[in-house]
């Protein structure tokens, strides 16, 4: 069965961690049926920032602005079956656990949390404070998985690319997908 799936993008920093995880997508088409995509203001200012590069969504993909509650992943008869935010900044964190749907991505987040679906926060943000923590434990209690984008070092990466790789490869993991990558004790 092919997946239907959710990238949200925010302004925290990290902007090659959804470069990456977009360009594997791409790589593994045969396993996913759509992908949407949306990413905010700031999130795109971020990107240019870091990247040198204007925010430019894949043809493969579908995109959605943060305002449009007409998105098919805003209600749960979308089916859609993970959601991965990435990076997930603690602003939009902290809404998503406290049931805070003011744009599309935590109504999105929201809905996948209710359906008893996959929500997976590339949280990034160092040190975290208490509420943070308390933030990542209630929406943990509620379902969802927190995998801060903190790099393996394991397979020995020489690349910026392949460090990022080490998170990337992690979160497709997490979300059920068939990817070729390092393995430990392999």
């Amino acid at each position: 069965m092919k997946r239907k799936i959710v990238v949200a993008i925010t302004g925290a920093s990290g902007s090659i961690y959804p470069s990456r995880l977009l360009s594997k997508l791409l790589q593994i088409k045969d396993q996913w049926e759509m992908v949407g995509v949306v990413a905010t203001k700031n999130a795109k200012e971020v990107w240019q920032v870091e990247t040198d590069t204007i925010f430019e969504p894949e043809p493969a993909f579908s995109y959605f602005d943060t305002t449009n509650f007409n998105a098919p992943f805003a209600s749960g008869s979308g089916r859609f079956d993970t959601m991965i935010i990435i990076p997930c900044s603690m602003g939009v964190l902290g809404r998503v656990a406290t049931g805070i749907s003011n744009d599309l991505i935590t109504r999105a987040a929201d809905v996948i949390l209710k359906e008893r679906r996959k929500l997976i926060c590339v949280v990034r943000e160092t040190p975290y404070n208490l509420v943070h923590i308390k933030n990542m434990e209630t929406l943990t209690l509620a379902g969802g998985i927190v995998c801060p984008a903190t790099p393996s070092y394991y397979s020995k990466p020489r690349t910026i690319e392949e460090v990022a790789d080490t998170v990337v490869d992690r979160v497709l993991d997490l979300a059920g997908f068939d990817i070729t990558s390092y393995r430990w004790g392999q």
